[in-house]
């Protein structure tokens, strides 16, 4: 509800200071800024006393700002509405559980079990007095 009444003063408020700076006259848009005269009518400077469109373009602006900081504030805050879609990353996919191991029954006779495979046979040790010779 918040977030309604925000956004909708924003609008308002932007619409009114685009309107107020636009109906603004600039520095030296008087008959004395056409030839070169741009300050001969102001008694102190190029400024001269602020004007009601300067006062309600100021307050605008600072509405305004204000404004987009409180839009900021209450959009940002958790469980706020976000116009961009968050994207969830895709889950990770986990190996297949194999099915559960189904007991045999109970009459069937147990699968025989390999035979041991036969030992290899092993080197006899040379007679005492033979040697085996290597070549370098």
């Amino acid at each position: 509800m918040i977030m309604i009444l925000l956004t909708g003063v924003h609008v308002v408020v932007c619409l009114f200071l685009i309107l107020v700076v636009l109906l603004q006259q600039g520095k030296s848009a008087d008959w004395s800024g056409t030839f070169g005269g741009g300050s001969s009518q102001t008694a102190f400077g190029q400024r001269g006393t602020a004007t009601v469109l300067s006062k309600a373009t100021t307050a605008a602006a600072i509405i305004f700002m204000v404004t987009s900081l409180a839009l900021t504030i209450v959009s940002s805050a958790p469980g706020g509405k976000s116009v961009v879609p968050t994207v969830t990353p895709p889950a990770a996919e986990t190996p297949a559980t194999p099915p559960p191991a189904t007991e045999a029954p109970k009459d069937a006779t147990p699968a025989p079990t390999p035979a041991p495979a036969p030992a290899e046979p092993t080197k006899e040790a040379a007679p005492a007095g033979q040697q085996e010779k290597t070549s370098k």
